[in-house]
């Protein structure tokens, strides 16, 4: 299977994505870390409204072969948790970008984005 990385995305090397739109961002984890994980069975996402620093821990994923904590790739409130994933955690695998989103957040500082990796510089890091 042919892994995909959308180039209007950005990405952090703890392997999540964020896809921006205005000042609101929605993000989950990229194809890479979905193949890495296995059959996912599990997601625990925080609750709407809670505030987060970049790189601080949001929530866990868990698969068939281990357990992973979910890192912010920029600092913002939660507005919106996939809440499909408590009862279809398989759809990180089956469709990270679209259905298998994680979280929306209004972004704090945009600015923090530019430190991020483009789609070509990420597809780099997971093939070193």
């Amino acid at each position: 299977m042919t892994l995909s990385y959308p180039a209007e995305f950005k990405y952090v090397k703890s392997h999540e994505y964020v896809r921006v739109e205005g000042d609101e961002a929605t993000i989950g984890i990229t194809a890479f870390a979905a193949d890495q994980l296995g059959d996912v069975t599990f997601v625990e996402l925080p609750a709407v409204g809670s505030k987060f620093k970049i790189e601080q821990k949001f929530g866990v994923i868990e698969s068939v072969k281990s357990v992973s904590d979910l890192f912010m790739p920029v600092s913002g409130e939660i507005l919106a948790i996939n809440d499909r994933l408590e009862g279809e955690p398989e759809l990180v695998n089956l469709d990270c970008y679209g259905d298998g989103w994680m979280i929306r957040v209004k972004l704090s500082d945009p600015k923090e984005l530019d430190s991020s990796l483009s789609a070509d510089q990420y597809k780099e890091f997971v093939v070193d």
